[in-house]
């Protein structure tokens, strides 16, 4: 049991670019009465963070400050013991993530993190889903812009359509942002091991199975059968279906057959062509060390897009949904997606998970079966879009 445990939550990585928004906004719009802390190697630096937290909220001039270092298992076991819920934005994860994953298994503690890396999810799944189950602890992944507009986004709209009969939604993603140091490197680590990749989510699916009785898939169309407005669509190989189809799978409400495809949307062919280049070139330079470094470089660590660009970013997320002779448009849409939303949506996942009154699950799970309307309503009321555009 967590409920004696001396903080409701620790944000370990607060020192990072997103881990002090994060640390910003819980000082803002923590639920009143929320126990937290900062966690990381360096006390100075955590301080300089606490001090802008209490520049928000005066309150937090005596937020605690943790040793935490992923190179010293006794601290990661510490605040894993110390917590109700660790936020951790400490990445790569696929790098610095394990341990922590593995304490808060350990210990009965939930977990969140904005992971966007495939191999990390499912080698985490393989070695640590079960002692999750075994000592109730939700290890809840991709808590920021990878993955939630698009997992509870694909959940709402599900709801907007009939039970019981199949069930298909495709989503299309316009976005205008930047990218941190830190997304950079998970990128750059992602584009530089696809093989692992594949090979982790072989034995992941072995180790799965399928929900008895139902069918969920991944489509691969490379264009979708829908259409949502003018333009061109790529199709978007990121972590977000594979997301979207784990929550499919969970809840008996995707329907007994089920199928999702996910796609970029952009206004203009010349865009819509440099992206696909940019993408295979990407991979191409992330396979050799001189031109991976050079890559790592474009951004250090730590580092992110100034207050006024990020001002000037946004997403909206359309979804298209039908089946059982309905048809459904949604949206999910907000600002800045990379860095101020992701912080919002990390941070509320975190108070959803040490506050609400949730669906009793364990393991690793999604946001959708983890948290599912709970989230939804706190994210609404922070001023992230959930709507329904037309039915027919």
């Amino acid at each position: 049991m967590t409920t004696d445990r001396p903080y409701d939550i620790v944000l370990f990585g607060a020192t990072g670019f997103t881990g002090a928004l994060t640390a910003e906004y819980l000082a803002g719009h923590a639920d009143p009465g929320t126990r937290w802390a900062l966690a990381g190697r360096n006390q100075a630096k955590l301080a300089a963070v606490r001090d802008r937290a209490a520049a928000i909220d005066p309150g937090c001039a005596d937020l605690p400050l943790l040793h935490a270092d992923t190179t010293d298992p006794s601290s990661i076991e510490e605040i894993a013991r110390s917590a109700k819920v660790v936020i951790t934005t400490v990445g790569p994860y696929v790098q610095y993530g394990e341990p922590l994953v593995a304490a808060c298994a350990r210990a009965g503690t939930d977990y969140v993190d904005l992971t966007g890396e495939p191999t990390f999810v499912d080698q985490m799944y393989l070695k640590y889903h079960d002692e999750a189950v075994r000592s109730g602890a939700r290890i809840v992944h991709a808590c920021g812009f990878d993955s939630i507009p698009h997992d509870l986004g694909a959940y709402f709209t599900v709801k907007q359509l009939p039970e019981g009969v199949p069930l298909h939604v495709e989503g299309f993603l316009r976005v205008h942002g930047d990218a941190s140091g830190g997304t950079i490197a998970s990128a750059v680590g992602i584009f530089a091991d696809v093989t692992g990749m594949m090979r982790a989510e072989r034995e992941r699916r072995r180790a799965e199975g399928r929900p008895e009785g139902r069918r969920v898939r991944i489509s691969r169309r490379p264009a979708p059968r829908a259409r949502v407005g003018g333009g061109w669509t790529l199709p978007l190989p990121t972590i977000d279906p594979q997301i979207v189809a784990r929550s499919a799978a969970a809840l008996d409400r995707y329907g007994p057959d089920f199928s999702y495809g996910h796609y970029l949307a952009v206004k203009r062919l010349p865009v819509a062509a440099g992206m696909a280049v940019g993408s295979g070139a990407l991979l191409a330079l992330a396979q050799l060390p001189p031109t991976r470094s050079l890559l790592l470089r474009l951004r250090a660590p730590g580092e992110g897009p100034s207050p006024e660009r990020r001002a000037r970013n946004w997403f909206s997320v359309k979804f298209v949904g039908e089946g059982g002779g309905r048809r459904v448009v949604t949206e999910v849409a907000g600002g800045d997606p990379g860095y101020g939303e992701t912080a919002k949506m990390l941070a509320q996942s975190a108070l959803c998970l040490a506050h609400d009154d949730l669906p009793k699950t364990a393991g690793q799970v999604t946001t959708a079966t983890a948290m599912g309307d709970a989230l939804i309503a706190r994210l609404t009321a922070a001023g992230i879009t959930f709507r329904v555009l037309t039915r027919s």
